[in-house]
């Protein structure tokens, strides 16, 4: 790859809009469900996988499923994208009322 080619890549992507929201991981064998916020929500799946799969997730809950069931009982949905915020305060308060919102609509743990 040019040098020049390289360079507008990595520039576009630094410019790419980044979409937060609230997803819900399910476990297919128990019926349970998880919801969760993230600020940018093209990554959770891949953040939450590799925690998991390294047992070192921060909910022991969903880590005891993951554990029990395996990886191909689990999969992550998307449940609300928030449209773009310039502040961040105001981004991150949104986050946690929707968050509040979903775990009360699907009757969900929280992450």
């Amino acid at each position: 790859m040019k040098r020049e080619d390289r360079k507008a890549a990595v520039d576009a992507y630094r410019k790419r809009k980044v979409a937060g929201g609230i997803y819900a991981v399910r476990c297919a064998e128990t019926g349970e469900c998880w919801v969760g916020r993230a600020p940018d929500l093209s990554k959770i799946r891949n953040r939450l996988w590799f925690t998991l799969g390294q047992g070192v997730s921060l909910n022991p809950a969903l880590q005891a499923a993951w554990n029990r069931h395996g990886e191909q009982a689990f999969t992550l949905e998307i449940v609300e994208e928030l449209e773009d915020e310039e502040v961040a305060f105001i981004r991150e308060r949104a986050l946690k009322e929707r968050l509040d919102h979903w775990i009360a609509v699907l009757t969900a743990k929280p992450i």
